[in-house]
């Protein structure tokens, strides 16, 4: 199956440097462009987007101020901003790190350096997830890009916590708990994580019997029932697929690291 590529919002209303950059990019990545802050918010609020490159002299809304706003908002703030200006001042500068922005490259700009900027930021995004999915007791926040993905994260996960030996938790279930639609926690836990709600509560329930198996007062068929398992050979099923091992496995690896 082909992966599907990132997305990338540029965000310029030069025509010229907006055709370069999105020549440049667009082999490797999904481009979408925008020629100022209003144009990009209204592409935000109806697709989804990997990484914005914004311009900071623009009409109507300029690039400092796209940042702010979606540094402050809830749906978009875990989104990775790379700011390109002309203006090389140091106050121009601190401005932008102060807004939020992820990388701030001058005009005119290396090509390459945009390239490896983008490159860099959405790996890091990526490691973070996958160092979240393989790893038995790392915790849920330690994913999270910014303040609000970490308070964003630590709610969803105090939601399944809570609930966690209810067997028929679901994301609809979860999504009212959070106060929030079932369209937009599937679409933050989706950008932020990579995986659905639905897996997410899986992956929960297992990173939570990992903690309890840890604790070596558990017997295993205890923890299953603990974190909401409708069966001891699901979960042992489940648990392999996740990390690698089964329960019991993982608590003698656990025994033999305490020696």
């Amino acid at each position: 199956m082909q992966q599907q590529k990132a997305s990338i919002l540029l965000v310029e209303d030069n025509e010229e440097i907006l055709r370069f950059i999105t020549n440049d990019l667009g082999d490797e990545y999904e481009m979408m462009t925008a020629l100022n802050g209003v144009e990009a918010i209204a592409v935000l609020r109806t697709t989804p987007v990997s990484l914005i490159i914004t311009d900071v002299m623009m009409p109507e809304m300029d690039g400092f101020e796209l940042c702010r706003i979606v540094k402050s908002t809830e749906d978009f703030i875990h989104i990775p901003v790379i700011i390109l200006t002309a203006k090389n001042t140091l106050q121009s500068r601190i401005e932008g790190i102060e807004l939020g922005a992820d990388a701030y490259i001058e005009k005119p700009f290396s090509p390459r350096h945009l390239r490896v900027q983008v490159a860099t930021l959405l790996q890091n995004r990526d490691k973070l997830k996958q160092y979240f999915v393989s790893k038995p007791l790392v915790h849920i926040k330690e994913t999270a890009h910014n303040k609000s993905d970490e308070a964003f994260l630590n709610r969803v996960n105090e939601a399944i916590r809570e609930n966690i030996d209810n067997a028929d938790l679901n994301v609809d279930h979860l999504a009212s708990i959070l106060n929030m639609s079932r369209a937009s926690l599937y679409r933050r836990v989706g950008e932020i994580l990579d995986i659905s709600p639905n897996d997410l509560i899986k992956e929960t329930r297992l990173k939570y019997a990992a903690n309890l198996l840890a604790q070596e007062n558990y017997k295993v068929y205890e923890v299953s029932d603990k974190v909401g398992f409708g069966s001891y050979r699901q979960f042992s099923r489940n648990f392999f697929k996740q990390f690698g091992v089964y329960p019991s496995e993982y608590i003698q690896e656990l025994r033999k690291e305490k020696r």
